[in-house]
């Protein structure tokens, strides 16, 4: 039977998609694998290549603080990648797990929504599904309607394809957010049953999750090509829900003044009198 090793896959995922040119060493014209050697990584971190390799093997899982920190220094890790490093590093023995209840968002928190009828607002659980949505929201992007699940609709949808300016860029950002919102909590059922799925009928799934990325939504911007008013770029910023943990309230905006406001307030019109599970 196969020994798990999350703490190993994560160091070769990572090491795998370093750039060895960003460390000032040369790139043969040919290597066995991409990204760093083993003991190039090693000697970066200033470890030994033959601890490195324990690491990375499995046969050593439980690296010190400075080892944490050399190794997210070299691999460039965000702060929710240390975080899931040090997480691996650290495993916390979890309570057999209860059966999740179906996520629900507040009847407040949903009132709050649609009354913002010049904002697109959507609120998204901790699987990315799409738990609540106004009006707007859904004429701008179709995978912001309630009932769907975001990650599902990157990447098996052939609209979504057409929808985002930059779909390679929102697809990778969309991935590296589940892993960020799944936590080191990867056996939770729900969770294996998504990735299962997207795992058989995507391989650009199957690639952008072996990558390991982590990268919580906060904040940022959105670019889409809309079927109606074209071009059209969006700031967003997100707010945990504290009365549920695991939700998040993501808001958008447009530059004042911009074609996109202007473009936004068209979609406004058209999406007053729609349900708000409705796609334009």
């Amino acid at each position: 039977m196969r020994t798990e090793n999350r703490l190993g896959e994560f160091l070769r995922a990572r090491r795998e998609v370093a750039r060895p040119d960003d460390f000032g060493l040369p790139e043969p014209g040919r290597r066995r694998t991409p990204g760093l050697r083993r003991e190039e990584v090693a000697l970066l971190a200033g470890i030994s290549a033959d601890y490195y390799v324990r690491l990375e093997q499995g046969r050593d899982k439980h690296p010190s603080e400075p080892v944490i920190g050399a190794l997210a220094r070299v691999f460039a890790l965000n702060e929710e990648g240390v975080a899931h490093l040090r997480e691996l590093a650290r495993p916390v023995s979890r309570r057999r797990r209860r059966p999740a209840r179906p996520e629900r968002v507040a009847p407040a928190l949903a009132r709050l929504l649609e009354a913002w009828p010049d904002t697109p607002a959507v609120v998204v659980g901790r699987y990315l599904d799409v738990l609540a949505n106004n009006r707007l929201a859904a004429a701008v992007n179709h995978c912001s309607v309630k009932g769907q699940n975001q990650v599902r609709v990157m990447f098996l949808d052939p609209d979504a394809r057409r929808v985002y300016a930059d779909w390679h860029r929102a697809a990778a950002d969309t991935v590296a957010s589940l892993r960020a919102t799944a936590g080191g909590d990867l056996d939770d059922p729900r969770l294996t049953d998504l990735v299962g799925e997207l795992s058989l009928k995507s391989e650009e799934f199957r690639r952008y999750w072996a990558r390991h990325d982590i990268a919580m939504k906060t904040s940022g911007v959105k670019r889409y090509r809309h079927p109606m008013v074209g071009d059209l770029t969006l700031s967003y910023e997100t707010f945990s829900v504290n009365a549920a943990p695991g939700q998040t309230l993501l808001v958008y905006h447009a530059e004042p003044g911009s074609p996109s406001e202007h473009a936004l307030r068209l979609l406004g019109a058209v999406a007053a009198d729609l349900p708000a599970e409705s796609r334009v």
